[in-house]
């Protein structure tokens, strides 16, 4: 072990890649804690769902006193998990709600819903055991007016590949297991139903195949009758079939006013208020900016309202500009904005607190984490910002490890258009590469294809730096953050936009002498991992590359497509030509690179055989390939110890066939047929 270099210490000279760096893939598996939603108790305490690689996945309950120093306590007993398979991908505050100390929450294994009293350690049932997980909960809020647990349900029973879907109510006093009763009904999809603490009235979003909730939705109010039932009904937003919009969010205010985020006209999603008595739609701000982001799971919360007295009560917020999140407080009586001074460069969700607010989010030097923000009288200025959850709690000791990430635009293709993503050097305090040598890349291809690349401090990525690697993220045309039109650059056009952009980003970084033309390496996972796939097959850029349960065939993703994304493969590819023409299954002769292939058997969203059949096909045409297959794994790894191997694998594999280089870690490499 070289001898840590401090203060003017020389550093080594030693190859790109090389590197001997303490960020370990188990320091990186260890850091994978994620939030799965947040909320706050009567008692002001944070209550929030934590992901647990190191427990095989496990997603439990925990509460957190808002004082930093305060423990945090496990509410979720032995046996039971907090985690809703709803539209497949659940959603993190979807999966359960809190009024005073009593939660409700969708439990992993049957998918029940259950009652438990924080501290109480026996969840009680409220819903009817089903065969197989067949009923599904999500996005419930309780109902003030009717002691009962408002909810979506997702219902299989009848059939699986098209359940259907309801917002309906669950009684919570009586301790009989009732069926649910129906409230609202007949369209494809519901989620935000929101009830008015003030009067007795509900407002919610649906939306219909086959649109995304982000490509076309409405925003409806129903009034509920002296029983509670749905009794009359008005369309808010998205009913006009001249304006495209994608309403979301809706929240009524203590005084019984009803907020949401829409994005007609601009294209942006912006604040708007509805005004009953004229019954029309008022922007309470104006601006080229993302207040919100697509819904892939239920329960997002981009704003909150400060104070519950408040007779003119401010919003605090958080949008997406060019690549950067930013908070402010918004008066919505006078339309003004105030800029608040949060050390997040990324926001996630907000939530209000007593007489303080909660943040979710990360920047270059901060791991997601959860902060306690208090404001000054005017609630205008941060008076105090204490993070009170850490994905990472030790990770400062790796600052000197840490490359910051560059936001970079850079010339796709198409005269005029450009992307964006986020470069990060090689960084590592005891090393540099010589002045002879540019480093190795790695291209990482998000999710989704709708999701986006954040910039943030992700020891995932800094596995890679601190040995030598430069890495960037791509936002390829068709990602979120950047408005509706830059997100519909991939409407019929998955496979091409997202290929050429990623190639666009690895010539431009070659061609501003960042890296090494001869060593450009690409990964992704899922979405990404079929734009892995389709650059390997159909570019001659990449070296070798890594898809993570990546599609391979398109028309046996369609084939086997749950109702949620039943019809988004077509609005991204189109006709049955361009199914087969941009699957590069079909295409395997073209593939002139290595390539290593990661799934969980237990994927229901990407099939197993789709990485299987390509394996295979790469293998008889004799180019360097290997596969892991991991069992009791879903779409996206959960356990600790398949993170740890899938990064070393990854990262011995492009170090053996492409990197010129020996990796410092003891790593046992998998046998990579024909090669080895």
């Amino acid at each position: 072990m070289h001898p840590q270099a401090s203060g003017g210490a020389e550093k080594v000279t030693a190859p790109y890649g090389s590197w001997e760096s303490p960020i370990t893939a188990a320091a990186v598996s260890a850091a994978g804690r994620t939030v799965e939603g947040l909320t706050v108790a009567g008692d002001g305490r944070l209550v929030l769902v934590e992901k647990r690689p190191e427990e095989g996945g496990a997603s439990v309950l925990v509460t957190k006193a808002a004082d930093p120093r305060g423990e945090a306590v496990d509410v979720t007993p032995r046996g039971f998990a907090v985690r809703t398979l709803a539209q497949e991908y659940g959603g993190g505050s979807g999966a359960f709600a809190v009024q005073g100390d009593t939660v409700v929450f969708s439990n992993y294994s049957d998918q029940r819903l259950y009652t438990q009293v924080i501290g109480d350690s026996s969840p009680l049932p409220l819903t009817p055991d089903y065969a197989r997980s067949e009923v599904r909960y999500a996005d419930g809020v309780f109902d003030p007016h009717f002691h009962r647990y408002v909810t979506i349900m997702e219902d299989h029973r009848n059939k699986s590949s098209s359940p259907v879907t309801t917002i309906a109510a669950v009684k919570i006093t009586d301790r009989n297991v009732n069926e649910p009763t129906i409230l609202v009904s007949g369209n494809d999809f519901y989620a935000f139903p929101r009830i008015d603490p003030s009067k007795k009235r509900m407002a919610w979003i649906e939306w219909s195949n086959p649109n995304m909730s982000w490509d076309k939705s409405q925003l409806w109010v129903g009034y509920f009758s002296e029983k509670g039932e749905m009794q009359n009904r008005i369309c808010i937003a998205g009913g006009d079939p001249t304006l495209v919009e994608s309403p979301t969010e809706p929240k009524w205010s203590s005084k019984g006013e009803l907020f949401f985020i829409t994005d007609r006209q601009s294209g942006f999603w912006n604040i708007y208020k509805w005004d009953e008595q004229s019954n029309v739609v008022i922007q309470l701000y104006a601006l080229d900016a993302e207040f919100s982001k697509p819904m892939w799971v239920f329960g997002a919360s981009s704003y909150a309202f400060l104070g519950k007295d408040d007779s003119s009560p401010k919003i605090i917020c958080s949008y997406r500009q060019n690549g950067r999140s930013y908070v402010g407080v918004l008066d919505h009586g006078s339309g003004s904005f105030s800029m608040l001074d949060i050390p997040f460069s990324s926001v996630t969700n907000i939530i209000s607190g007593n007489k303080c607010f909660f943040i979710e989010g990360a920047s270059a030097n901060l791991p997601v984490s959860i902060a306690k923000v208090t404001l000054d009288e005017e609630r205008t200025v941060t008076t105090d910002f204490s993070i009170v959850w850490s994905s990472s709690e030790d990770v400062t000791k790796y600052q000197s490890y840490f490359s910051l990430p560059e936001f970079i635009e850079f010339p796709t293709v198409i005269p005029g258009k450009h992307a964006y993503a986020y470069f990060y050097a090689p960084h590592n305090h005891c090393f540099q590469g010589s002045s002879d040598e540019k480093p190795p890349l790695l291209v990482r291809t998000h999710g989704g294809p709708t999701e986006e690349a954040r910039g943030i401090l992700d020891l995932n990525v800094l596995y890679w730096t601190s040995r030598g690697w430069a890495l960037v993220d791509v936002n390829y045309g068709g990602s979120s953050g950047y408005g509706r039109e830059y997100r519909e650059r991939l409407l019929g056009q998955w496979g091409i936009v997202d290929v050429n952009d990623c190639c666009s980003c690895a010539t431009f970084l070659v061609e501003t002498g960042r890296v090494d033309e001869q060593r450009l390496c690409i990964t992704g996972e899922s979405a990404g991992g079929f734009t892995t796939l389709a650059c390997l097959a159909f570019r001659q850029t990449f070296k070798a590359g890594c898809s993570l349960y990546g599609i391979a065939d398109l028309a046996s993703l369609r084939a086997g497509s749950h109702k949620f994304e039943a019809y988004y493969t077509d609005n991204l590819v189109g006709n049955k030509q361009a199914y087969f023409e941009r699957s590069p299954i079909n295409f395997v002769d073209r593939f002139t690179c290595p390539l290593i292939l990661f799934h969980g058997l237990k994927d229901t969203v990407v099939s197993p055989d789709q990485t299987t059949k390509i394996y295979k096909a790469i293998t008889d045409k004799g180019l360097p390939v290997a596969l892991v297959e991991y069992e009791g794994e879903p779409h996206g790894f959960r356990k600790a110890e398949n993170i740890k191997f899938t990064l070393e694998q990854e990262m011995v594999f492009f170090a053996r066939l492409v990197g010129k280089f020996k990796v410092a870690d003891d790593i046992t490499p998998i046998k990579i047929e024909n090669f080895d």
